[in-house]
């Protein structure tokens, strides 16, 4: 835990922090870090705070045990709509999103060190970090087309921001994974270190733009916002309008059927 000493933290994120700068460990290792409600609550108030805390100037963002964030737990339980369907649009809207703005707009850097999985909205949540560092054994998901669904989280913005048309499509399409020398080659991360040293080096990055001029970082967050994420409201609407067609698919059922069922799904088109 280097100098990080931990202080009052959430029922699933830890908080630790050493001097100007904060360590948020999602805590759920048990389900890889697999986003929940009680996850998403927490995890939303921690951003709110920090971001509204003048006296932390930078932040480091984790995930306790063997992954970084799996994605949404699927297993959680779920709001329906009127027709009986899954309620996504509202989780996105009044959570997810929420959260990576916050990451994004924040106004002093965030560093995202990524062990293991970083999956459906955990990669959402790595890519809204300033700058991504990755454990050698870590890997990097657009899982959402393995269940019938398409990228949200903003991922259908974040993932051509950093890696082109090309790559992005690729991601969202095949829903493979991109190991970590790969990633670090395509562009999408920053940094790739061997697993034992990730901890170290992160926490080094977030001492370093600790003691740095915040008032430079905060502003140049804003000028690459607006030049590559203006439109970032915009799309989240987007997806999570499209996310909500998909949610009431034959194929998102089937989808959700076959992982928990550990099997192939069978998908219709439908």
């Amino acid at each position: 835990m280097g100098d990080y000493l931990p202080v009052k933290g959430f029922e699933t994120v830890s908080v630790y922090r050493s001097g100007g700068a904060v360590k948020l460990e999602l805590n759920r290792p048990e389900r890889m870090n697999a986003l929940n409600k009680q996850l998403r609550i927490d995890l939303l108030a921690a951003v709110e705070q920090i971001g509204g805390d003048d006296e932390i100037r930078a932040v480091l963002l984790t995930g306790n045990g063997r992954a970084f964030s799996s994605g949404a737990d699927l297993k959680d339980e779920r709001n329906l709509t009127p027709d009986g369907h899954p309620d996504v649009y509202s989780v996105l809207t009044e959570r997810y999103h929420p959260i990576i703005t916050g990451l994004r707009e924040m106004p002093k850097p965030v560093v995202a060190a990524v062990n293991g999985a970083a999956a459906g909205i955990g990669l959402s949540l790595a890519l809204a970090c300033d700058l991504v560092l990755a454990a050698e054994s870590a890997y990097f998901l657009l899982a959402f087309v393995n269940i019938g669904l398409v990228p949200d989280g903003g991922s259908s913005l974040l993932v051509p921001s950093r890696v082109g048309f090309a790559r992005a499509a690729e991601m969202a399409l095949l829903g493979d994974r991109v190991g970590a020398a790969r990633a670090l080659d395509w562009g999408l991360i920053n940094q790739v270190w061997p697993d034992a040293e990730l901890a170290g080096r992160a926490e080094a990055l977030c001492a370093r733009f600790a003691a740095g001029p915040t008032g430079s970082y905060a502003g140049t967050k804003r000028q690459l916002n607006r030049w590559l994420y203006e439109q970032m409201a915009g799309q989240l609407e987007f997806e999570a309008q499209i996310q909500q067609e998909r949610a009431g698919s034959a194929d998102f059922a089937e989808g959700v059927a076959a992982f928990a069922e550990k099997r192939e799904p069978r998908f219709t088109g439908s």
